[in-house]
C-alpha cells in the first residue's frame, strides 16, 4: 500500500507540474521579450531584426526589446542567448554568422549551435552584395580581380570582424579568385561600421548582406555594387549580376536569420513562437519592408529549421576544407 501511495502521490505531482506548464504556456508571453541581435545597430542582422520584431510585437501583444550585443562574430550574443533562462523571454536572432561560420572559425566556442538551442522558425533570407569605394578603378568583378593581383597587399577589405558573414564570403572571393595574399583583411566591430569605412575610402572593397546599411549607401551613390553571391539576381538590386554573370561561377553565398531559444524551452511555447514567426513574415508589409532593404521573407518549421542549421554547418565546413580558406 505505501509504494502505491509513494507512487499515487508521484504522479499526482507530475501531472499538477504538467499543467502548471500547460498554463503557463497558454498565458505566454505577459510580460516583453528580449530578442538579442549579434550586431551593433546598423548591421544587417539589426536591420532584418527590427523589421521583424516590430511585427511579431504586434502579433504576440507584447513589446520586444532589442538586445545589440556585437562582436567576436556573432559569439557574444550567441552566448548570452544560450545560456539564458529557458522561459521564451530571451530570444536570438540568430544567422549564418552565429550557427555556421563562428563554430568553425573559433575553435573554443562558448556555446554548441546545435544542442544549445531550440530553434523556432527562420524569418528570412539575403544576398551577399560584393561593393567597393566609387575610387576603385573597377567597374565589375574581373577588373577587380585583375586591380588586386596587379598590385598585391594595397587593396583590402573591410569586415564586420572575423567570423561574420562579410568576413566569411570575400574568404571565399579571395579563394576562388585566387588572390590569396593580394588583398589585406581590415575587421570592425559590426558590419555597418565597416561598410561606413569603405564608404570613406578606409577600406576598398566588402562583401556583406545587404540589408541595413549597405543598400542604402548603394543607393547614395558612396559604394559601387559589383555582384551579388546568390544564384538568382537581388529583386532589390536587379541591375546587379550574380557571381556566376560577373566570371565566378563556383561562387555561391547567402545569409539566413532565424529565430531561436535556449535548449530546454517549453515545446508549448515554441509552438507559439513559430505560429507568431510564420503569421509575422507572411504579413504583405513584412515581406515589402524586407525587400526594400535587400532580404526575403522566409520561414519553416521548428524541425525543418533544426535541419537547416545542422545541413548549413556541414556545408560550410566542407566548403572550407575544400578550398583551403584561411582565416586571419
Amino acid at each position: 500500500m505505501r509504494i502505491e501511495e509513494s507512487a499515487r502521490r508521484v504522479f499526482l505531482l507530475l501531472a499538477a507540474l504538467a499543467a502548471a506548464g500547460s498554463v503557463a504556456a497558454q498565458e505566454y508571453p505577459v510580460r516583453p521579450l528580449r530578442l538579442v541581435t549579434p550586431n551593433p545597430a546598423g548591421g544587417a542582422t539589426d536591420a532584418i531584426a527590427r523589421i521583424v520584431a516590430g511585427k511579431l510585437a504586434e502579433v504576440l501583444g507584447v513589446q520586444i526589446v532589442i538586445d545589440n550585443r556585437g562582436g567576436a562574430g556573432g559569439t557574444i550574443a550567441g552566448e548570452i542567448a544560450a545560456h539564458a533562462t529557458a522561459d521564451g523571454y530571451t530570444l536570438l536572432a540568430g544567422s549564418v554568422s552565429t550557427h555556421s561560420f563562428a563554430p568553425i572559425i573559433y575553435r573554443r566556442l562558448s556555446y554548441d549551435p546545435v544542442t544549445d538551442f531550440a530553434p523556432i522558425s527562420l524569418f528570412a533570407i539575403v544576398q551577399n552584395l560584393l561593393v567597393v569605394n566609387p575610387a576603385v578603378p573597377a567597374a565589375n568583378v574581373k577588373e577587380l580581380v585583375a586591380l588586386a593581383k596587379s598590385r598585391p597587399g594595397l587593396l583590402n577589405y573591410s569586415s564586420g570582424g572575423s567570423g561574420t558573414t562579410s568576413h566569411f564570403a570575400v574568404a571565399m572571393f579571395i579563394s576562388l579568385a585566387g588572390l590569396g595574399k593580394d588583398a589585406v583583411h581590415v575587421p570592425y566591430k559590426g558590419g555597418a561600421q565597416a561598410l561606413t569605412a569603405t564608404a570613406a575610402g578606409e577600406a576598398h572593397m566588402n562583401f556583406g548582406p545587404m540589408p541595413g546599411t549597405m543598400v542604402a549607401l548603394v543607393k547614395a551613390g558612396k559604394l559601387k555594387p559589383l555582384a551579388v553571391g546568390g544564384a538568382t539576381r537581388s529583386p532589390t538590386l536587379p541591375e546587379v549580376p550574380t557571381m556566376a554573370e560577373a566570371g565566378l561561377p563556383a561562387y555561391q553565398s547567402a545569409g539566413w536569420f532565424g529565430l531561436l531559444a535556449p535548449a530546454g524551452t517549453p515545446q508549448a511555447i515554441i509552438a507559439r513562437l513559430h505560429r507568431a514567426v510564420a503569421d509575422t513574415v507572411n504579413a504583405p508589409e513584412t515581406k515589402q519592408h524586407l525587400l526594400n532593404v535587400g532580404g526575403e521573407a522566409a520561414s519553416n518549421t521548428p524541425e525543418a529549421f533544426a535541419r537547416f542549421i545542422r545541413a548549413q554547418l556541414a556545408l560550410h565546413r566542407k566548403i572550407v576544407q575544400e578550398l583551403g580558406i584561411k582565416f586571419d
